[in-house]
């Protein structure tokens, strides 16, 4: 798995309300990664994005491919990086990663701890509505990295896998139990106890 492309952001006004965010995001050839992300993006609304458990945001070509036969009117808009990512490759999607799992890029060594949990500013991104709850409904949220080792990443570089767990969940199942109306299910038990699941998921699960 390579690279195919980076992305990073700094806050803008966006939306009707025109608050900041920094889902627009502009190509990059390398970002260099601290503990809170790379320094080449910035978050509109720190209380609710960004941060360590936050660090990194990959999105799956796959999806972009989904949301192209869902949405045929926009698919000029659908381009990697354009629903806010910092991260494009190929082969990765929300069925092949999971919670857990540690890839190493470059320099830079990342966890995989959550989905992302979609918003109203995708549909402002795109001009449609509803479109944050078919992307939730379909399980294709992409996916949060926290940072486990800081570095550089550069497009272009190897997507080693350098550990996975033995009893874990992908990202499409996370979405699939949290989204789950049965608050009995077993296995949400099991998944909130995943090492290395960020805490506000382990709630969702736990709910």
């Amino acid at each position: 798995m390579l690279v195919d492309a980076l992305f990073a952001g700094k806050p803008q006004a966006f939306g009707p309300r025109q608050s900041p965010s920094s889902i627009i995001k502009l190509p990059f050839e390398q970002l260099h990664i601290e503990l809170n992300g790379a320094i080449e993006d910035e978050q509109g609304n720190k209380k609710l994005h960004g941060g360590p458990e936050m660090a990194m945001h990959q999105y799956s070509q796959e999806s972009y491919e989904i949301l192209r036969k869902k949405f045929p009117n926009i698919t000029q808009n659908l381009l990697f990086g354009s629903i806010g990512e910092n991260i494009s490759a190929p082969t990765m999607s929300d069925e092949t990663v999971f919670i857990g799992d540690i890839y190493r890029i470059g320099s830079v060594v990342l966890q995989v701890n959550s989905p992302r949990a979609p918003c109203v500013k995708i549909n402002q991104r795109y001009g449609v509505r509803n479109m944050d709850l078919f992307i939730a409904e379909q399980r294709i949220t992409g996916w949060y990295y926290r940072v486990i080792e800081t570095g550089r990443m550069k497009v272009g570089d190897s997507i080693t896998l350098e550990h996975r767990l033995q009893n874990t969940k992908s990202i499409s199942d996370i979405m699939r139990l949290v989204r789950s109306k049965d608050k009995n299910i077993p296995e949400k038990v099991d998944a909130s106890a995943i090492s290395g699941l960020a805490a506000e998921w382990v709630r969702k699960l736990k709910k």
